[in-house]
C-alpha cells in the first residue's frame, strides 16, 4: 500500500471534505490501512504551514523584536523560549483533552486556531509587549500540540514505517522552511517594517494548520484514574529507561536550546563583529546561515534519518546525533568568516534533521501504545521546562562572558549528555515487551 494518490488540489479538496465530515472523529470506521492513507495526506499539506511556522519560532519573531522593537534580554528571551511555554503545559493540555473526550486531532486543530488569533493580534496592535504576548501565545499553542500529534502517528502510521512516513512529511516542512526563510529574509532586508504583513502570513498558515489537522483520524485517549493535571509524570518514577533517557535529553536540550537563540543573536548584533564583506549581515543573510542553509542540509539527510530510525537501536543514533550538534554548536560560534559559518550551519542541519525524527518519535519506541500522548507530554513538559530556562540562562550569560565561551559550556553538556547514554545502549530497542510494561507502570 502506497499512502498517497491524485493531484495535490485533489487531495486538498478531499482533505477538505473529510474536513467538513467529521473525519477526526471517526477513525474507528476507517480501516487501518485508510487511516494511514488519510493522515499522511493530511500531514502533508500540514507539513507545509508548518515549515513557515517553524521560521517563525526559529528566526523572525527574534529577528523582528531585535531588529524593529530592540527588545531587552527579557523579551527576547521569552520570544526565545515561547514554543517551550507550550511544551511546558502539555501534560495539562494531554490531562483536559482525556477529560473531556475530544479526538486529539480536533483538540489540536483548536490550539492551531488559537496560535491564528494570536499572530492576528501582533499585527493589528504594534506595541511591544502585544508583539511578545502574542508571539509566546501564538508559538506556545503550536509547540502544546506535539504529545497530541504523536500519538496520532502512533495509532495511524504502521510501526515498520513510521519513521519513513514521518520523514517524508518533515521533508515537504523542511523544504517550505527553507524557501520561505530566504523569501521572507529577503521581504525584511527591504524594510523591516514589513513585519506585520509576515505576521499576518504566520497567522494564515496557522489557520491551515488547523485544517489539516482536523482531518486527520483520531479517537478520544484512553481514559485512566487520577485527575491530576501533571498525572503522566507518574511514568518518569516507573520507567527507569524512560527515566534515564529523559536525563540525556535534558543535558542534551540544555546545551542546545542555550545556542539557538543565540545564534540569530551573533549574527545580527553588530557588537559580536560578524560581517559579511566587512558590511553588518542583512536579515536575508542572517536568515540565510540560520534558516536557507541548515534546512537544505536537513532536506538532504532526512530520508536517511527516517530509515535509520526504523532500524537502528535508538541510543546509538541519539549518540551519533549528540556528537553531530556538539561539533555543530563549536564550529559555528568558533568563526566569524562566511565559509566556516556556512559550514557550520550545515552540521547543524544534518543534526537537526535527525532530531526531528529522534525527538518526535523515540516514545513510540517506548511507551505502550495506549500511553504514547502520555509519554510524550512527559519528554515535552521536560523540553519546555528546559526551553523556558535555557535561552534567560543563555542571555544572562552573554551578559557576563564571550559567546565562544558559553558554546564551550554547551558542548560540555551536550558530551555528558552522550556519557549518560552509553551504559543504557543495550535497551535502544526496548527489551521488555509492552505487555509487561503496561503492568510494570500501572502497579
Amino acid at each position: 500500500m502506497k499512502p498517497n494518490g491524485g493531484g495535490g488540489w485533489a487531495r486538498l479538496r478531499e482533505c477538505f471534505g473529510a474536513w467538513r465530515a467529521g473525519a477526526a472523529a471517526r477513525a474507528d470506521d476507517l480501516t487501518a490501512e485508510e487511516r494511514t492513507r488519510q493522515t499522511y495526506r493530511c500531514e502533508r499539506w500540514r507539513a507545509v504551514f508548518s515549515g513557515i511556522l517553524e521560521t517563525a519560532g526559529a528566526t523572525f519573531l527574534l529577528l523582528i523584536a531585535v531588529r524593529w522593537y530592540a527588545a531587552g534580554a527579557v523579551a527576547k528571551a521569552l520570544i526565545a523560549g515561547s514554543g517551550s511555554v507550550g511544551l511546558l503545559v502539555s501534560p495539562w493540555i494531554v490531562s483536559r483533552v482525556e477529560a473531556l473526550g475530544w479526538p486529539v486531532a480536533q483538540a489540536a486543530s483548536r490550539l492551531a486556531q488559537l496560535g491564528a488569533a494570536s499572530l492576528l493580534l501582533t499585527a493589528a496592535l504594534p506595541w511591544q509587549p502585544v508583539f511578545v504576548a502574542g508571539s509566546v501565545l501564538g508559538m506556545a499553542a503550536w509547540a502544546a500540540a506535539v504529545p497530541l500529534m504523536t500519538q496520532v502517528f502512533q495509532e495511524n502510521y504502521p510501526e515498520r514505517r513510521r519513521g519513513k512516513l514521518f520523514a517524508r512529511t518533515v521533508m515537504i516542512r523542511i523544504a517550505t522552511a527553507a524557501l520561505f526563510s530566504e523569501l521572507a529574509g529577503r521581504a525584511l532586508s527591504g524594510g523591516i517594517e514589513r513585519y506585520r504583513w509576515l505576521l499576518l502570513v504566520f497567522a494564515a498558515a496557522f489557520a491551515g494548520s488547523a485544517l489539516c489537522t482536523r482531518c486527520c483520524p483520531s479517537r478520544p485517549l484512553q481514559r485512566t484514574a487520577g485527575s491530576h493535571p501533571f498525572k503522566a509524570l507518574r511514568f518518569v518514577r516507573q520507567d527507569r529507561v524512560f527515566r534515564q533517557t529523559l536525563v540525556m535529553w535534558m543535558l542534551m536540550g540544555f546545551g542546545n536550546l542555550m545556542m539557538l537563540p543565540l545564534r540569530v543573536e551573533y549574527l545580527a548584533n553588530p557588537r559580536h563583529g560578524v560581517t559579511w564583506d566587512g558590511a553588518a549581515l542583512t536579515a536575508a543573510q542572517v536568515a540565510l546561515l540560520t534558516g536557507v542553509v541548515p534546512n537544505v542540509a536537513r532536506l538532504a539527510l532526512n530520508p536517511f534519518w527516517g530509515w535509520a530510525f526504523d532500524r537502528m537501536n535508538f541510543f546509538a543514533l541519539r549518540i551519533a546525533l549528540n556528537l553531530g550538534f556538539a561539533l555543530g554548536i563549536f564550529a559555528f560560534f568558533g568563526t566569524r568568516s562566511v565559509v566556516g559559518l556556512m559550514v557550520a550551519s550545515v552540521l547543524f542541519g544534518v543534526s537537526n534533521a535527525g532530531g526531528d525524527v529522534a525527538w518526535s518519535l523515540w516514545v513510540t519506541k517506548f511507551a505502550p501504545p495506549e500511553r504514547v500522548a502520555d509519554y510524550m507530554s512527559v519528554h515535552t513538559f521536560f523540553t519546555g521546562v528546559r526551553g523556558v530556562v535555557a535561552p534567560v540562562v543563555a542571555f544572562q550569560l552573554l551578559a557576563h562572558l564571550p559567546i565562544l565561551t558559553i558554546s564551550w559550556i554547551s558542548v560540555g553538556l551536550i558530551l555528558a549528555a552522550t556519557a549518560v547514554l552509553i551504559p543504557e545502549l543495550r535497551f535502544g530497542q526496548r527489551a521488555r515487551p509492552a505487555e509487561a510494561l503496561v503492568e510494570e507502570v500501572s502497579e
